[in-house]
């Protein structure tokens, strides 16, 4: 790290110190601020009980003698590809969609394509810096700390505020050889999947399923050169590119595996055009044909900094199923087969994950159950999972939106599988405390004086959207007629979207 770099960090981390140490000496309770989200939960924050680290976005230094970033928890995954590649280095696992940020990424759950092979994202961070509730900076690693530390992950900053963390990084090879492989079915597609990932030479692998009869599982090779001279190049960050997953499911129909060659950032943010396939919905929506050209001309509104900003202002949460779920690998295509009867929804996204997977999510219990029909007779599972993303429209009301989310929940606790948290949770609190280990949570945040932050539970819990949400007076009025309405709420949403501004951190009315 340079003078400037480090003297800069540490002025910026001594404000915050002394802004925590009021909160505790008075016991305020306070949250912590990020400046952009990529969650789908009602969320709004006082700014007089806030903790801003939005200004934290710097990567402070690459360190080629260990292969390692030093890097604050608001940089962005797009920011820190450009800076590690630009010396010669790659972050092992990128989440893809290139706004969410390095602290998301350890204190979230982030599990992508590489995760078969590295894990989580979390994994991948070797130390970190963290102020304590009550002012203390403190660092940890798997040596120092190593209690703290492991408590982190997927602690979603219920432990305390994340201000620096060291993430380590491989040689970059500026290609990724994908291979599409065509499925006829679930079981196939997961076991094609789950093949793929013994492969030692595969870097990534997933998988989309656009019907209950058709998907595609694509594997990755990091490469500096083709392995053939005739392997052609594909593209997906520019306008006039496809769509990742339309092209993908292009290649399945001639019934055999075929290669191509894509540059590594494309080849990582290749789900940002469209949010995987969320986009589709949008043009549905506003009854604008979904063709190729219209997919280039509207191309600014296709990306996930412009749709999640969109998401948050229109209320669109409210009208989708949004779930992220790791399942035992074994249970996968139970969960699957569920989500075709009961909801219809497709395209589905498949995400191998490594066996250590589980303790990143939210601090869970451990699975004794069944496991592919087969009882484990009291054994922890300790295998595999695959990931299940069910992301579609469910136009219902309220009452039927919220029982078929429920529902879904119930159907995920008995196959074993935990949600990511940025999704409306629906469990009742004695429900989310069956899933999750209240009493070693609790001691770790009284051990390290974390009880005056939001605890996990207190963050996800559902709110729903209630009437002073929206304010008071003609503006409120007018807030709550545009959310009615589906169609107003979806232009309301891009007009905001594209003005730009906060849209979390809301101004205290005078």
């Amino acid at each position: 790290m340079d003078k400037s770099s480090s003297a800069s960090h540490a002025e910026r981390v001594s404000i915050l110190q002394s802004r925590i140490a009021h909160f505790h000496s008075t016991s305020t309770p306070f949250r912590v601020y990020h400046g952009s989200t990529n969650s789908t939960r009602h969320a709004g924050f006082d700014p007089s009980t806030v903790i801003d680290v939005s200004s934290f976005n710097n990567v402070l230094s690459i360190d080629a003698s260990t292969q390692t970033a030093l890097v604050e928890p608001n940089v962005p995954m797009d920011a820190l590809v450009a800076a590690t590649t630009a010396k010669g280095y790659l972050p092992p696992v990128v989440m893809e969609f290139p706004g969410i940020t390095v602290g998301g990424g350890f204190v979230g759950t982030a599990g992508e394509s590489s995760s078969f092979k590295y894990g989580f994202f979390d994994r991948t961070v070797v130390r970190a810096e963290v102020l304590l509730a009550d002012g203390t900076l403190v660092n940890c690693s798997a040596t120092e700390n190593a209690e703290l530390f492991n408590g982190l992950r997927g602690s979603f900053g219920t432990l305390g505020v994340l201000t620096l963390v060291e993430v380590m990084l491989v040689p970059l090879r500026s290609w990724v050889e994908v291979t599409y492989h065509p499925t006829t079915s679930s079981e196939q597609a997961i076991a094609v999947l789950r093949k793929e990932t013994e492969k030692e030479e595969n870097d990534y692998v997933d998988g989309v399923l656009f019907s209950k009869n058709s998907g595609v599982v694509v594997s990755g090779r990091l490469v500096s050169e083709p392995s053939s001279p005739r392997i052609p190049v594909r593209r997906f960050s520019r306008p006039w590119d496809e769509w990742f997953w339309i092209h993908a499911r292009s290649t399945i129909s001639s019934g055999n595996a075929t290669c191509e060659l894509v540059p590594v950032e494309d080849y990582l943010f290749r789900y940002d055009r469209g949010a995987f396939w969320m986009g589709m919905y949008a043009y549905h929506h506003f009854f604008v044909p979904f063709w190729y050209i219209f997919r280039v001309l509207l191309d600014y509104f296709m990306h996930t900094r412009i749709m999640y900003h969109a998401l948050h202002v229109s209320g669109y949460t409210d009208r989708y199923i949004i779930q992220d779920i790791a399942f035992p690998a074994g249970n996968a295509k139970a969960f699957v087969d569920y989500v075709d009867d009961k909801f219809g929804i497709y395209p589905l996204w498949l995400c191998p994950l490594r066996k250590d997977g589980r303790v990143s999510m939210g601090h869970p219990k451990q699975f004794h159950g069944p496991v592919d029909g087969k009882n484990q007779t009291g054994q922890v599972y300790e295998g595999e999972y695959i990931n299940v993303g069910v992301w579609g429209p469910y136009p219902s009301s309220e009452t039927e939106y919220v029982r078929a989310n429920r529902e879904l929940e119930r159907r995920t606790s008995e196959l074993g599988g935990l949600k990511w948290l940025y999704s409306r949770v629906f469990y009742t609190e004695d429900e989310w405390w069956q899933q999750y280990d209240k009493q070693e949570y609790d001691e770790l945040r009284k051990k390290y004086g974390a009880t005056a932050l939001p605890s996990i539970w207190e963050k996800v819990r559902d709110r729903g959207q209630k009437k002073e949400d929206f304010g008071g007076g003609v503006k409120g009025l007018l807030k709550r007629v545009i959310r009615s309405n589906a169609l107003l709420s979806g232009f309301y949403g891009i007009y905001k979207a594209v003005r730009g501004g906060d849209y979390i951190l809301k101004k205290k009315s005078a």
